[in-house]
């Protein structure tokens, strides 16, 4: 549907309480209070089948015997009523439904039929329905005022969406945000999703004025691809691009499970939603604090030009501290001017510190710390500021706080304030937040967020990327391929099947022959051309080294007649070994491979995640991949920016590039590999798993080689 169809949700001219209670305490009394007490700029009508009024306000036997039209219902009645409830207020031509009531799909089967019926109450009338099992939505803007759930806190209009999947996070939020001082332009609890999702309030979100960023809680996601699609849209818009940040719940193996059984979702792994995030350029975070930290700063602040930072403090030892978080989290200290520099000595006694960070030592003023902090905001080599302050008699918080305000609004750079008080550190944060400077208790806070912010403006300006279509791919040979092993009973695809698939999509792979007898892989061998590999091909051995059924370096035709015959004879000897029955090894021969040059060991791998389906898998390879699990993953299709991202978020990725003296690798043809596998992923959804384990990378210009291949059927 159209997303201004929510506008009934958020900006509705009417309102009705379907439950609303004269009973003190209860859900239904306290959701109505609510409405009264934060100053709704509509009409709101309680519906309670036996009261004449509740808070003194007319009550109606039922939504249809309001007299007024209504443009949105709260539901709060027993699960078992909310089907009913729905077709009345169809009837009276109610446009959208927030649906408090839990008992659906939450608690099982039963509960999800029920969920089911309400979801087709609403579709037949129209209705744009929020729920069921949600804390109620709020609209702070001075137009509307709408506060529709039964918590104790309306936020202060501000320029954040909040959305959350849980109704126990959203309240913990909001009283986070309430603490804070943090303002919000909307919030949103969306339970069970039976109608409008994360997709439906992220689109209106995209377009709406009074939002400059959208902070989420997900357990789990409806249509991730258009999820990805929105965020990309709403980060990236040309004109008003919007950061988002979302906590995902379900890290570990244990979590995963807990926000599949309150959601009745199934959640996506950990790597497969890290990848994602990144795909779709949404700031992945921890906790509510790191939520409110970072969206507080790419609120209030201006988008920095680059992440050069520049730091000041009167304690050197937290200089330091907020040195080390900045460089752990991207950002970079800022190089200053020789006229910088000049000033800082001319303004600062020989003791302070002058360079970056910059300590003006423990008996300042606040005259000579707004003298510093207006140098280093004037650098141009500067991006963003963190001006520090720890408490002393030398001066009073607040006007440090006050100076640091006037500074930020001269400058056109971010300013991120740390004023380190252990005790009430309202008037502080007033002081700041009145000229829209975030306050931050630690210095690492403050790095977290400018990272955040510099990661975003880096985003917001980066092109989307072209995911590309291969046309040189034969995929008729690869659907014979694989509908001739789907007939066998096992899963695992030959050696020999693997590289025709992949050279079928124009991955480079050697030249190879298959070889049942020592004068047939002599034969090979002249084709191919000395020196050679031989390797063991059985759908019965799927680690071929672990059967020694592997010879690599051979040089002529002597030795490979020799190492052809002793290979056969030691995979049968330790086939007796593992096997019930080794007279029943399935051997098809030996697969005769020309030798590679060396390179650089990479790996490209490719597995089926529940919830995102294909995802890719790139890191440095060879036998210590399960070791170091330098890896990093994306969701299919891939982009060539995605591709290259791959590249460098692994640890060794400088490797690729060249170190001490070692040339670049192809990074190039790496990045061609992984959007042909991708689009291999997305051709072919029978294959479950793929490894290519190693892909060799040469010096850039030379290439890259597929050595060895395996790929599983579903």
């Amino acid at each position: 549907m159209n997303p201004a169809s929510l506008d009934h949700l958020f900006v509705p001219g009417s309102v009705a309480v379907i439950g609303a209670s004269t009973r003190e305490g209860s859900v239904g009394w306290a959701l109505f209070s609510n409405i009264l007490r934060n100053s709704y700029t509509g009409m709101v009508f309680p519906v309670n089948l036996r009261a004449k009024s509740v808070l003194g306000v007319k009550a109606y036997p039922s939504v249809t015997h309001i007299p007024d039209q209504i443009d949105l219902a709260l539901l709060v009645v027993p699960a078992v009523a909310v089907p009913a409830s729905l077709a009345e207020c169809g009837q009276k031509g109610v446009k959208a439904a927030v649906v408090i009531s839990a008992g659906f799909k939450e608690l099982g089967p039963t509960g999800a039929r029920l969920e089911k019926s309400v979801r087709e109450r609403a579709r037949e009338y129209g209705i744009r329905m929020i729920g069921p099992n949600c804390f109620g939505i709020i609209n702070t803007s001075p137009a509307v005022r709408l506060n529709s759930t039964f918590g104790r806190v309306m936020p202060c209009h501000g320029s954040i969406a909040l959305i959350s999947q849980s109704g126990a996070i959203g309240v913990n939020a909001l009283e986070y945000a309430e603490s804070e001082e943090v303002g919000l332009s909307k919030f949103a609890s969306i339970g069970n999703k039976a109608d409008v999702n994360e997709n439906d309030l992220l689109e209106y979100l995209r377009d709406d004025p009074e939002t400059d960023v959208i902070a989420l809680y997900l357990e789990d996601l409806v249509d991730p691809l258009r999820f990805m699609q929105l965020a990309r849209e709403t980060t990236s818009h040309p004109e008003h691009p919007k950061p988002i940040l979302a906590i995902k719940s379900g890290r570990t193996s244990e979590g995963a499970k807990a926000a599949s059984s309150h959601t009745g979702a199934l959640a996506g792994s950990d790597e497969a939603f890290n990848a994602f995030f990144a795909q779709s350029r949404v700031l992945r975070v921890e906790t509510i604090n790191e939520l409110f930290a970072k969206a507080a700063a790419l609120a209030y602040q201006p988008a920095p030009r680059g992440n050069r930072v520049a730091i000041l403090t009167n304690a050197g030892g937290i200089g330091i501290m907020a040195t080390d978080a900045c460089i752990a989290n991207g950002l970079s200290l800022a190089k200053f001017g020789k006229e910088t520099e000049a000033g800082l000595k001319k303004k600062l006694p020989k003791t302070a510190a002058t360079h970056n960070p910059v300590d003006v030592i423990g008996d300042s003023d606040e005259k000579r710390y707004a003298a510093a902090l207006e140098l280093i905001a004037k650098d141009a080599n500067v991006d963003g500021l963190i001006p520090i302050w720890t408490p002393t008699l030398m001066a009073d918080a607040v006007d440090v706080a006050r100076i640091i305000a006037e500074t930020g609004l001269k400058s056109r750079k971010p300013v991120l304030a740390c004023i380190q008080t252990m005790g009430d550190s309202s008037q502080i944060r007033r002081a700041l937040l009145k000229d829209k400077i975030p306050h931050y208790q630690f210095p690492e806070n403050a790095a977290r967020a400018m990272a955040a912010m510099a990661q975003f403006a880096d985003w917001s300006k980066r092109p989307l990327g072209e995911i590309r279509e291969f046309g040189d791919v034969d995929k008729e040979s690869v659907r014979k391929t694989i509908d001739n092993a789907k007939s066998r009973p096992a899963k695992w695809l030959s050696e020999p099947e693997c590289h025709g698939i992949l050279k079928d999509y124009g991955l480079p792979v050697l030249e190879f022959r298959i070889a049942k007898t020592a004068d047939q892989a002599v034969a090979a061998a002249g084709e191919i051309g000395y020196p050679v590999v031989i390797k063991v091909v059985s759908p019965d051995i799927l680690h071929k080294t672990d059967f020694r059924g592997v010879r690599v370096g051979i040089k002529d035709d002597d030795e490979l007649r020799a190492g052809f015959a002793e290979m056969l004879a030691t995979v049968r000897r330790h086939a007796s070994d593992v096997m019930r029955d080794a007279s029943s090894l399935d051997l098809w021969g030996v697969l005769v491979q020309r030798m590679a040059s060396k390179g650089t060991e990479t790996i490209l791998g490719l597995s089926r995640d529940p919830q995102f389906g294909p995802l890719l898998m790139f890191g440095l390879g060879g036998i210590l991949v399960e070791v170091l699990k330098d890896v990093s993953f994306r969701v299919a299709p891939v982009s060539d920016q995605s591709a290259n991202a791959m590249l460098t978020e692994i640890r060794a990725h400088r490797l690729l590039e060249g170190f001490r003296g070692a040339p670049p690798s192809d990074t190039q043809a790496i990045k061609d590999c992984i959007m042909r596998l991708s689009q291999l992923a997305i051709d072919f959804p029978e294959i479950d798993e793929l490894d290519i384990n190693p892909l060799l990378a040469y010096e850039q210009g030379k290439g890259a080689m597929v050595l060895d291949a395996r790929i599983l059927l579903k």
